[in-house]
């Protein structure tokens, strides 16, 4: 056999995103250039790893079996690389970090200092919903999961970050003042969809204020229900780190109420079994001593609420 470290890496990704398309756009490659590659690659055995039905791509038994024994050959490649970059002084390798929808708006400002602190880390952030990100940390397929909520069935290391703090939030031009927590009886809630941490935390908050949401919408991600709320469908309680543009502009405004904020810890997890390579002890090292000062530089904002 004669294949490429280049081919084992496109074919793990196209595996893992099931899509010449997305995995192209992640690995910032061409279309073509993906299938030529994945056609040498398929040269090289006598049995199919890739099927077509309709229109959509499908990675074989046998193709899901390379791709798994792919992605440990370029575990091992990552080893290598960091083991010659230790004897050089140097630290290198490869963080995979899973993030929850609003944990976009938090862990760019604890990655940048520790990417200028040492370029030759690679990290790669994955910005899904809870259920994906703790999916993915279970399969060892994330090193670290950003999350607002450490799940309690898990066995997990958590290093604490910071608060987050949760409003009643209304469009600045549609929605009327609200002034006590029974008025949110007689509004639309606009709420995230089933198991989003943040509809949990909304939940239990009315449960607690014996408040009946009677009229109600779902929406999939925290930049739809700001949309829907600017737009004048309803109020939310959502994150105060999403909302300083909106608030900047004067699109949302926050209702503040004296049972409010509802306040949550953002935590970066990892499996207690994880064995921590070089670049991820430093990053948890990093990320623990600076992280007083990145909060202080980057959210001070949200320490009065907005």
């Amino acid at each position: 056999m004669n294949f490429t470290l280049h081919q084992l890496k496109i074919f793990a990704t196209v595996a893992k995103c099931k899509s010449i398309t997305r995995a192209a756009e992640e690995l910032f490659l061409t279309q073509p250039a993906i299938s030529l590659q994945l056609k040498k690659l398929q040269g090289q055995f006598d049995i199919p790893l890739t099927e077509v039905v309709g229109r959509q791509l499908f990675i074989t038994d046998f193709g899901l079996q390379i791709a798994e024994r792919c992605e440990r050959i370029l575990e091992e490649t990552d080893s290598i690389q960091s083991t010659v970059d230790q004897y050089k002084g140097l630290l290198s390798g490869h963080i995979k970090i899973s993030v929850v929808s609003t944990g976009k708006y938090v862990i760019p400002y604890f990655v940048k200092p520790f990417t200028d602190k040492y370029p030759r880390v690679r990290i790669t952030i994955d910005v899904s919903n809870k259920g994906k990100v703790i999916k993915d940390l279970v399969n060892n397929e994330s090193d670290f999961s950003l999350v607002s909520v450490v799940p309690e069935n898990l066995t997990v290391h958590s290093l604490e970050l910071m608060e987050n703090k949760l409003y009643l939030v209304g469009s600045n031009v549609h929605s009327k003042p609200i002034k006590s927590v029974g008025e949110l009886e007689d509004v639309s809630l606009l709420f995230r969809e089933e198991g989003s941490a943040t509809r949990n935390a909304m939940e239990q908050f009315l449960k607690e204020n014996n408040v009946e949401a009677k009229k109600t919408l779902s929406l999939v991600s925290n930049e739809a229900v700001k949309q829907a709320i600017n737009a004048g469908l309803g109020y939310s309680i959502v994150p105060l780190i999403g909302l300083r543009l909106y608030l900047k502009s004067e699109e949302l405004k926050i209702h503040h109420l004296p049972e409010l904020p509802i306040v949550t810890k953002w935590n970066l997890i990892y499996n207690t079994g994880k064995r921590l390579s070089p670049a991820h002890e430093a990053f948890l090292d990093f990320v623990n001593e600076h992280k007083n000062e990145i909060i202080r530089e980057n959210f001070d904002w949200t320490m009065d609420g907005g």
